[in-house]
């Protein structure tokens, strides 16, 4: 008998996707209007051939909510955002949303949903309470940052400040995330230059955990102005090595089509290999001991 060829071997590496950034500006606690916002926003990016939609952090009530926090709430996978989760049904989406637990702690929270059902839910984990924000006191934090996964690979979902504390970036590589995605309500702050510091805080920090990571990164900010308050857009994909693919403008709400190939994540990690490299157990052990010297110091305080 002929000796039979080798099998071809199945490739690891998934096929590219069309990820739609919904750029949006929310009506402030207006739940009707936002809802039917995102389901206008959702077909345009379907004429366009998108598998997944990306709204910004609390795309379905606006910001500044305050004492207006629990009359917009309600459980993940409630009546107010059933019509978003059954048009994930051919694109999946990502929204933000105020999430009401069972027993009633009010979270600031992002859902993943796809093929007419939630996948995952993020509850923002880091509230900023300091200048210009006051989220503790109107939001519970959430107690956990996990990778989930999907058809488009292993997903991690972050929400604006959660971003901005390392171990969350730390958090996601160990658990192998293959995409970031990170939604955000972020306002226009400091001009430095010709440019407004917080592009430049953002872009810094999404090509930096690109890089860390070694995966795509998904930005999605608001726009419009809240309150007094302008959020600047500038939405954007970022590959793996840092480069911008796709990004919004600034100021105008907009939907933006971009390809995350996922053989440019895979290219990356054999040039920089960082998150084969991690010493997880080694971060564990010296966060461990720093922890302790830092109990045994406060109880000498």
């Amino acid at each position: 008998m002929p000796p039979t060829e080798p099998a071809t071997p199945r490739s690891v590496v998934r096929p590219p996707f069309r990820v739609a950034l919904a750029q949006i500006e929310p009506k402030l606690g207006d739940l009707n209007a936002n809802v039917k916002l995102h389901l206008e926003q959702i077909e345009i990016a379907r004429s366009q051939n998108a598998d997944l939609v990306v709204f910004p952090e609390l795309s379905l009530t606006g910001y500044y909510l305050r004492d207006h926090v629990v009359e917009v709430s309600e459980p993940a996978g409630g009546a107010k955002t059933a019509a978003i989760v059954a048009a994930s049904a051919e694109s999946a989406i990502v929204f933000g949303f105020v999430e009401e637990s069972t027993d009633h702690r009010f979270y600031n929270s992002a859902a993943f949903a796809d093929r007419g059902a939630i996948v995952a839910v993020h509850r923002k984990a880091y509230l900023p309470t300091y200048g210009m924000f006051d989220e503790q006191r109107y939001f519970a934090a959430g107690d956990r940052v996990r990778g989930f996964d999907t058809r488009f690979g292993r997903i991690g979902l972050l929400i604006c400040e959660d971003a901005w504390h390392l171990s969350c970036g730390l958090i996601l590589m160990a658990d192998r995330v293959d995409v970031l995605i990170v939604v955000a309500n972020s306002p226009g702050r400091g001009v430095e230059g010709a440019e407004l510091g917080s592009k430049l805080s953002w872009d810094m920090l999404t090509r930096t955990l690109a890089q860390f990571l070694g995966v795509a990164v998904v930005f999605v900010n608001r726009t419009g102005y809240e309150d007094g308050v302008y959020f600047w857009g500038g939405s954007r994909v970022i590959d793996a090595t840092g480069t911008i693919v796709a990004e919004a403008s600034e100021g105008s709400a907009e939907v933006v089509i971009a390809t995350v190939d996922p053989r440019d994540a895979r290219r990356q990690r054999i040039l920089a290999p960082l998150a084969r490299d991690e010493r997880i157990d080694l971060t564990i052990a010296e966060l461990s001991r720093a922890r302790d010297r830092l109990l045994k110091e406060d109880r000498h305080v």
